[in-house]
């Protein structure tokens, strides 16, 4: 049963919305504070869509991911205790203590690789602020650390071009599963893994 291929198709589609960039905008700002679902979702066919306009699509999600990291770091900053039992509803309690620790000791390096780990960028930016980060490390690192990566992903499809898209075409069921299975791990390891 194809599960992946239609949300793909419906994706190509979004993404030659007239209001696809505010969309990716929105997408961008609300997942660096709370929503779960991460900007290359509307990142890649955008691109693939429109590959000349990669650098700009990368930009704008850069942008508003920052933006979303400000208020994160807001946050954490003013209101940790108000969001602390949501984040122990999620599973994140102990862990959440640990990424804090990490933030208070190596925040710059912890954001500037967090865009390649399994922690989820809300989870940086709240502990950013619930630990008082300065705040030009936090946006320093939150600008590299997010950057390098949206502005790999957007560039990689556009120098793959064509053949980017009938591969991801060809194998999107594959890569939905293994992305549903990643994800699957990355919660269980929250919730279960002993306590360092």
């Amino acid at each position: 049963m194809a599960l992946f291929a239609p949300l793909y198709e419906r994706a190509m589609r979004w993404s030659t919305h007239r209001h696809a960039v505010r969309y990716l905008g929105l997408l961008s700002f609300c997942e660096a504070i709370f929503f779960p679902v991460v900007p290359e979702i509307m990142l890649v066919p955008m691109t693939l869509a429109q590959p000349r306009r990669w650098w700009w699509f990368a930009t704008v999600s850069l942008f508003f991911s920052l933006l979303g990291a400000l208020v994160g770091y807001a946050i954490g900053y003013w209101a940790i205790e108000a969001v602390t039992p949501w984040l122990l509803e999620l599973g994140y309690g102990e862990r959440f203590e640990q990424i804090k620790q990490v933030a208070r000791d190596d925040g710059f390096w912890f954001l500037l690789i967090g865009g390649f780990t399994p922690i989820p960028f809300k989870l940086l930016t709240l502990a950013s602020g619930a630990v008082s980060m300065p705040l030009l490390p936090f946006i320093a690192g939150a600008l590299i650390g997010r950057g390098k990566r949206v502005y790999l992903v957007a560039g990689l499809i556009r120098l793959g071009g064509p053949r980017a898209e009938a591969w991801l075409r060809r194998h999107v069921e594959r890569i939905g599963y293994l992305v549903l299975l990643l994800v699957v791990l990355v919660v269980a390891a929250f919730k279960f893994w002993p306590e360092a």
